[in-house]
């Protein structure tokens, strides 16, 4: 009996150490920021975008605080407001170290204009975004952000399957679409039945491109039951073929 009481009181008596050892810490000035301040900070990321520069200049009003006083949370919340920043893992190292590990954000396409659209789907602005090479360039009214990427996506299958690439994908206020190929060729699709009027006008394409070297200038599939085609014009002195050519099935 005495035993278990004896054992109960030294439970009692180490909670009670634990719980006041911190503040007598605070009190005495134990966990001071001048006891133990934040000496190293050492940032693990990519840097494309983002440079190591921007991150120490966003945390580093926090440092001052101190390896225990420091907050995890407001530095990640810091440094995740600079532009490219997809999210932000904090840590402290003992004895003096913030360990960050920032990951940027991927860029898929452009978004009309001055944003990109993230490889998480992510819409966001960008200094310099207008000037980046290689990217597809989307547009159309922001709630139908996923039906002009899906559509993107299948366009750019299909044309490939006859060695073109898509390189911009518009709709329109009024729901009509619209593509750009990477040789600057224009295609108007309009807005009923988009894939069907593709489908038809792929269908036939490898005929139209019998005896031409050049692809075409403009294609315009907004017709019922076929489209129109502008070819170049050719070079002086070439047999001369027609500037337009009408499929209809």
């Amino acid at each position: 009996m005495r035993g278990a009481l004896a054992i109960r009181l030294a439970g009692w008596g180490i909670a009670l150490t634990l719980v006041a050892l911190p503040i007598v810490g605070v009190l005495e000035g134990w966990f001071a920021a001048s006891r133990w301040p934040v000496r190293y900070l050492k940032v693990e990321a990519e840097f494309q975008h983002v440079g190591a520069e921007q991150i120490r200049a966003a945390v580093t009003p926090l440092l001052g605080a101190g390896f225990f006083a420091l907050d995890l949370g407001a530095a990640q919340k810091a440094v995740a407001t600079l532009p490219w920043v997809q999210r932000v893992e904090a840590r402290k190292r003992w004895p003096d170290t913030l360990v960050l590990r920032v990951y940027e954000l991927q860029p898929f396409a452009h978004w009309g204009q001055g944003r990109l659209i993230g490889r998480d789907g992510r819409v966001f602005a960008a200094p310099g975004a207008d000037a980046i090479e290689g990217l597809p360039k989307l547009s159309g009214p922001d709630d139908r952000l996923a039906d002009v990427v899906t559509f993107y996506t299948q366009v750019q299958k299909a044309f490939a399957a006859d060695g073109m690439r898509v390189a911009a994908v518009d709709l329109s206020e009024r729901g009509s679409w619209s593509l750009t190929l990477a040789n600057g060729a224009a295609v108007m699709i309009g807005r009923d039945h988009p894939q069907e009027r593709l489908q038809r006008f792929l269908l036939v394409y490898p005929t139209l491109m019998n005896g031409r070297s050049a692809g075409f200038e403009y294609a315009d599939l907004r017709y019922t039951n076929g489209f129109v085609v502008k070819w170049p014009v050719p070079p002086a002195g070439a047999p001369a073929k027609p500037a337009a050519a009408t499929g209809n099935v």
